[in-house]
């Protein structure tokens, strides 16, 4: 009938799957379920803990002897729960490289303008006594809602975060932020 083919997905060059010298058992050594290594899509390992955690004083464990060196780069920056401190970016997705960031802010809020409540029951009521009352209806009130979106990739990293728009000059302000990121950047 057919020849049996190797499998081109086992690291065992000759394709029997198993150890080497053993007897190939079917099932077994094939194939893994899952992503071996994390990869786009998947959350990055742990890298480990810090060379030096903050401890309680007085628990017995001895603080290191060397002073950490000032923060190299740009001076301290944070864009919601993006914080740049020296040469790094730090995010609750992990620490990233400054150099090379490419930084994006999206604009998802909306400012709306209407007539306030107020001012209609000013209009009725003025409006009774002399015409006048209609110049109360010109009146206008400007409520801002939603978020601006701050995204930065670096070193095979992403992280978006959300900044809630408080006025129409939100967007203004977090670009001069971003932009003032990129610089640093660079």
């Amino acid at each position: 009938m057919s020849e049996q083919q190797p499998n081109p997905y086992t690291s065992d060059p000759a394709g029997q799957g198993g150890q080497p010298g053993m007897p190939a058992t079917p099932g077994q050594g094939d194939y893994k379920w899952g992503p071996g290594e994390a990869s786009y899509g998947y959350p990055q390992p742990y890298p480990g803990p810090p060379a030096y955690q903050p401890t309680i004083g007085g628990a017995g464990i001895p603080t290191p002897a060397y002073h950490p060196a000032a923060p190299v780069g740009g001076a301290g920056l944070s864009l919601g729960d993006i914080t740049i401190a020296g040469d790094q970016i730090i995010t609750p997705s992990g620490n990233m490289p400054l150099r090379g960031a490419m930084w994006n802010a999206t604009d998802f809020s909306r400012t709306e303008e209407k007539i306030p409540p107020h001012a209609i029951v000013l209009a009725i009521v003025f409006f009774i006594f002399c015409l006048l009352g209609l110049l109360f209806l010109l009146m206008k009130q400007k409520t801002t809602t939603g978020y601006i979106q701050v995204t930065v990739t670096s070193g095979g990293r992403h992280h978006a975060t959300m900044i809630p728009a408080v006025d129409a000059y939100t967007y203004q302000w977090v670009m001069g932020q971003v932009n003032y990121a990129r610089s640093l950047s660079m």
